[in-house]
């Protein structure tokens, strides 16, 4: 059946609860169809017990469903995104960041505010090299169940036909985020991850570097509607660049105004930040790079 799909040209296989299967099944799956189609990918949509989902990227799924979804927190975040960028994780992990799904809109979602909408993408644009959007994020589209966390007017049971020019959608923003993230190696991939020391609990922040190391970006969301935010972007001891000239951040450039600015005292101050907004900063260790 997938040797079929294949011959038709289709390239990218999402795999609907793989863990109530036997793995030994994907094993050889897999590796059947990648022996001679090394280009097929194979998303692993289990959202499941961690020891189970690292099983299945062992196993050779190249994607992973994440628990993304469900970290709102800035702790949590932090906690979640050290642990799938430490040892061993990061060496067959590699998450794909949801904002929604066609199963799942999660509870953060349904209040339908932008701030929140704009904050999550964000979070999963720069924070993991792959990320998803599931139709009608881009509308804002948020009505549940009452009471559980699944779209009412879900594209699983019914046609739909959706103007992508409504009012308050959010194009540009995802056009935008889409950009930078293709301008700067350093957000296309996950690893090379390290938060920063932001004296706002509501505003989380770090640095990602490509892995040539020629090029670092600083990234800055808040994470509250509470707003607007006041905060210091701490880079203190922390160095960037290629190996054996590695330095401290000397300069940033606003990724969103084009604004230059000279680092110092080791960090820089935001101020009037309102909710839901990303500060993206590309980064150079001495001035004018």
């Amino acid at each position: 059946m997938v040797l079929f799909w294949v011959a038709q040209g289709v390239r990218i296989f999402r795999v609907d609860n793989p863990h109530t299967k036997p793995l030994p099944f994907w094993e050889w799956l897999i590796r059947e169809v990648q022996t001679n189609h090394p280009e097929i990918i194979f998303l692993a949509e289990a959202f499941t017990r961690p020891k189970v989902m690292k099983a299945l990227a062992k196993l050779g799924f190249t994607q992973s469903y994440s628990y993304f979804t469900w970290r709102t927190a800035k702790d949590e975040l932090q906690a979640y995104l050290s642990e799938i960028t430490g040892y061993p994780e990061r060496e067959y992990f590699r998450p794909n960041f949801f904002v929604n799904t066609p199963d799942i809109l999660p509870i953060h979602l349904q209040s339908g505010e932008p701030w929140i909408f704009k904050a999550r993408l964000a979070l999963a644009a720069t924070l993991s090299g792959n990320y998803g959007i599931y139709n009608g994020f881009e509308l804002l589209e948020h009505e549940p169940i009452p009471g559980r966390e699944e779209y009412l007017d879900s594209e699983k049971y019914e046609l739909k036909f959706r103007d992508w020019n409504k009012p308050g959608n959010i194009k540009n923003y995802i056009g935008q985020l889409n950009w930078i993230r293709k301008t700067n190696a350093a957000l296309q991939q996950t690893a090379n991850l390290r938060f920063a020391t932001l004296d706002d609990e509501e505003v989380i922040g770090f640095v990602k570097e490509s892995p040539a190391r020629d090029n670092a970006v600083a990234v800055a969301i808040t994470l509250s509607k509470a707003g607007p935010r006041q905060f210091w972007f701490h880079f203190g001891d922390l160095e960037i660049g290629p190996e054996g000239a590695r330095a401290r951040v000397a300069a940033i450039e606003n990724l969103v105004t084009g604004e230059h600015i000279t680092i110092e005292w080791a960090g820089f101050g935001c101020a009037s930040i309102p909710s839901g907004t990303l500060l993206c900063f590309s980064v150079a260790s001495r001035e004018g790079e």
